[in-house]
């Protein structure tokens, strides 16, 4: 009797939600209640569990306005949410709906309750739907309306997030075997869908790439499409500077590059720590830096001390990088003028001469070729680093690429004051070493070779380095 009284409530609810909006073609939203320690769990080391639940609902909420806004005034329309966590009330009540609208995710794992709510759907009549997370701050109504034409002519449209997985699914008809076998939270979740719908005779319509926010990297998507988000991260102040430094295991030259940073109201510095097992983070700390936990990876530190940053200009200094006296009102100067971002001249602390001669390379290459390295300690405005999606989440190479990016936009100045550099890898490896090392990998970059495999062939080429030097 109480299945029968539950299946009964659930068709209640599901007729009230119709009645919003009886429809052919229908939006649900896969979202979840969000509970402090329990949503954007993964967010939680950078934000804290009331502020990673607080960008949960704000991501909430403008997903659910998105399809409110897509679906108004239209006959053939109407959007569901299925959730996980809460109740159908506390949603009601947290978002301004009607109960009806929420239904309970039913299943054990994703991929069950993806089935469970693509079958249930089209049992109610629906001829075209689109299943969507709340994960993707550039959701929009043009992106929905894409997604229902594309549908029109083909049997499947996703929607790639850029970790490799999807923000959107859209079907025609039930295709449960587009839900078993993946290795959902995984980088292979689009691959193996695709090969899913191959394996179910399914032709597959790909929309443009979006970015999911799921680790802190993630949070500079939000600061371009949706701002502060809620107050979750800082608002931009005029004219401040944010001096982010990615960090592991740095205790060692971290004070001396602290040491030449300007304490001020207006100067903020982001220490974005990889997971130091020694004591940088305590040391960043009592220096008065802001430390952001990030997942490892330079890039994918510099976007997470971004992402936090309240200065409307943005400067990415290496650990082991000191800045010369008045390095920020030159860089001032050239944020002011016509440029798009700057960089300063490379000095690096060796006597040895190869080392100049290395200077000499970098400096004409940032000049001519607009190429500097990221141990010249990029600076732009903070809304330009937003606008270009930020640094890649690369392993190698992300310097390379924002400049390539940048040069899109504009002239990159190189301020005439040296930004000095550790010798320690020259040192430590051989000069000839590392220049051929360093070279190699920007062949392959060129030559279209991935930063995974050219992570993994430096790793290697370092390791022979130490070996055959002696420094292992």
């Amino acid at each position: 009797m109480s299945d029968l009284a539950d299946s009964a409530g659930r068709q209640s609810e599901r007729q009230t939600a119709d009645r919003a909006g009886p429809a052919s073609d229908r939006v649900i939203v896969f979202s979840k209640y969000p509970e402090p320690g329990y949503a954007k769990t993964r967010l939680i080391p950078c934000l804290g569990q009331d502020r990673a639940a607080k960008l949960q609902q704000h991501l909430s909420h403008h997903t659910f306005e998105v399809a409110r806004e897509f679906c108004a005034g239209t006959g053939d329309r109407c959007w569901h949410v299925r959730f996980a966590g809460g109740s159908a009330e506390k949603m009601a009540a947290m978002f301004g709906d009607v109960v009806g609208r929420f239904l309970p995710q039913e299943g054990e794992g994703l991929g069950q309750r993806l089935q469970h709510a693509t079958q249930a759907a089209f049992q109610d009549g629906v001829s075209k739907l689109l299943v969507i997370g709340t994960d993707c701050p550039a959701m929009s109504k043009d992106v929905l309306g894409r997604a229902f034409k594309k549908l029109s002519a083909s049997d499947i449209v996703l929607g790639p997030a850029l970790d490799g997985g999807y923000y959107l699914i859209g079907m025609r008809a039930p295709k449960p075997l587009l839900f078993e076998n993946i290795a959902w939270g995984s980088d292979s979740v689009l691959k193996q869908t695709i090969a899913a719908a191959k394996r179910a005779k399914c032709n597959v319509v790909l929309l443009d790439p979006l970015a999911d926010v799921d680790h802190p990297e993630d949070l500079i998507h939000c600061r371009k499409w949706l701002g502060s988000t809620g107050g979750v991260l800082p608002k931009i102040q005029p004219r401040h500077w944010s001096i982010v430094i990615p960090t592991l295991n740095e205790q060692a030259k971290l004070p001396a590059t602290l040491a030449r940073i300007p304490k001020s109201s207006e100067v903020q510095v982001v220490v974005a720590d990889g997971g130091s097992e020694d004591d940088t983070v305590e040391l960043a700390r009592r220096w008065g830096a802001m430390v952001v936990q990030a997942s490892p990876g330079r890039g994918r530190q510099m976007n997470a001390g971004a992402a936090v940053a309240r200065g409307q200009r943005l400067m990415f200094l290496h650990a082991d990088t000191r800045m010369p006296e008045g390095f920020l009102p030159a860089a001032e100067k050239v944020i002011e003028s016509d440029a798009i971002a700057g960089c300063f001249e490379l000095k690096i602390d060796g006597r040895e001469t190869p080392l100049r001669w290395i200077e000499r390379a970098v400096g004409w290459r940032s000049r001519h070729l607009q190429q500097p390295y990221g141990d010249q300690a990029l600076f732009l405005a903070a809304d330009d680093f937003f606008q270009i999606g930020g640094f890649p989440n690369w392993p190698l190479m992300e310097d390379i690429e924002i400049a390539r990016r940048l040069r899109q936009l504009g002239r990159i100045e190189v301020v005439g004051l040296p930004a000095i550099t550790s010798a320690r890898r020259w040192q430590e490896l051989g000069i000839a070493r590392v220049t051929a090392i360093n070279q190699l990998c920007r062949i392959g970059f060129a030559a279209g070779v991935s930063p995974e495999r050219l992570a993994k062939f430096y790793r290697q080429a370092v390791r022979r380095s130490k070996e055959t030097s002696g420094n292992v």
